[in-house]
């Protein structure tokens, strides 16, 4: 439980950071007098320095060891954060941001290295399942969080206490850090680890790439969730916007209870992708009945709690099957590549159903949505056949030559 405790509280507080500065945007837009797109790009530069350098910092993680880059990256986080609201200028401002996504970066491979490393296999998918869900707090707890820190602090003062959120996991772990296990250390790591070949020869075979391929696909499913749902049941059922609203925080909520559930799901089963599988051609059914179908508002809320519980339950089952290919030794470039997916996703998605939106076709958001889950099928098919192939070119080459 101190592993999950460590590396949870870490998970927290790097999500809490990617949602800190938009609630206190009033206060800098007067303050500062600056226009919300300016204030807009300090979020985007913290995600775009995150994005470009996860890859990288999964290298590092394998290369060096997960505890000392998740270390090294509290720090620049803490740094990044705590100066903001020291900050004399806007441009010292976007360095910092910079700073702090940067060092945002090495959470995700060096979180599912060292769970990896340190959980027993029967309790791995729970860990992993708590894992996201500590994200999720992170995500809930920042909006009202600093709100009450910037009535009570001011906007600086509220960054600063942010930033310390940071160097409070750092002590901790730096304290307690003896339980959390590295990967690169780990005795049975290395019968493994020469089969993953070369680091970039590895990333490019099938199995990463279609998962890669996964992670954006499920992204833009969700991002589209997310960003664009509330609008586009208003525009096609004419619901409310505040029920819409409802309906979404239906959707947000019952996704964080599924997270927990898919945990316990994937330690009782190794059959990832028949569950994977199952989970989005269902989503995808409740997509296009949402499109095509006069569903009451109140129904409305009840499918999109079902999709929200469905969509978190199977995240422990897709990052189980990220690992399942994954050789040991290899865990943070792995993790860190398929999860750049979810930048890219994010990223493309809110261009491609604005364009929607802005033409009158609210239909094809959750029509689109649905081809979403129907193409994640398909892929993580692909991604079992890929598997198999492979085990059979390896047994081939094992057999002896007569």
């Amino acid at each position: 439980m101190q592993v999950l405790a460590l590396i949870g509280s870490g998970h927290a507080v790097s999500h809490f950071y990617l949602l800190a500065l938009p609630p206190l945007f009033p206060l800098l837009r007067n303050e500062l007098d600056l226009s919300y797109a300016a204030l807009g790009l300090l979020v985007t530069l913290f995600n775009l320095a995150t994005g470009f350098t996860q890859v990288p910092a999964g290298f590092l993680v394998d290369r060096f060891g997960a505890r000392r880059l998740l270390l090294l990256g509290l720090v620049l986080m803490g740094i990044g954060m705590t100066s903001l609201g020291f900050a004399p200028s806007y441009a010292l401002m976007l360095v910092l941001m910079a700073v702090a996504g940067v060092g945002n970066s090495v959470f995700h491979p060096a979180d599912y290295a060292i769970l990896s490393a340190s959980v027993d296999r029967s309790w791995l998918g729970r860990a992993f399942a708590i894992h996201t869900f500590t994200g999720n707090i992170g995500f809930m707890a920042a909006p009202g969080g600093m709100i009450a820190l910037a009535v009570l602090l001011g906007w600086r003062g509220a960054l600063v206490v942010a930033g310390l959120l940071s160097f409070a996991v750092l002590a901790a772990m730096l304290a307690f850090g003896n339980v959390l296990r590295d990967e690169t250390k780990s005795a049975e790591a290395a019968p493994r680890r020469a089969a993953a070949g070369s680091a970039r020869s590895y990333l490019l075979t099938a199995p990463i790439l279609l998962l890669f391929g996964f992670y954006v696909l499920n992204a833009m499913f969700t991002s589209g969730m997310q960003s664009f749902s509330v609008t586009a049941l208003n525009g096609l059922h004419g619901i409310d916007l505040g029920f819409a609203n409802l309906i979404l925080t239906a959707f947000l909520i019952a996704g964080s209870a599924g997270v927990l559930l898919g945990g316990l799901v994937a330690d009782q089963t190794d059959r990832y992708v028949l569950i994977t599988v199952a989970a989005f051609a269902v989503m995808a059914g409740l997509m296009i009945a949402v499109a095509v179908l006069p569903l009451p508002a109140a129904i409305m809320l009840g499918v999109f709690a079902l999709v929200g519980l469905i969509q978190g339950s199977v995240r422990t089952s897709r990052d189980m099957l990220v690992r399942k290919v994954t050789p040991a030794g290899a865990t943070g470039r792995v993790f860190a590549f398929v999860m750049t997916g979810i930048n890219v996703g994010g990223a493309i998605t809110p261009v491609l159903f604005g364009l929607l939106l802005d033409h009158g076709a609210p239909q094809l958001v959750f029509l689109l949505m649905a081809a979403f889950a129907l193409a994640v099928t398909v892929i993580v098919v692909l991604v079992q056949w890929a598997i198999t192939a492979q085990a059979a070119r390896e047994r081939e080459r094992q057999v002896p030559a007569e």
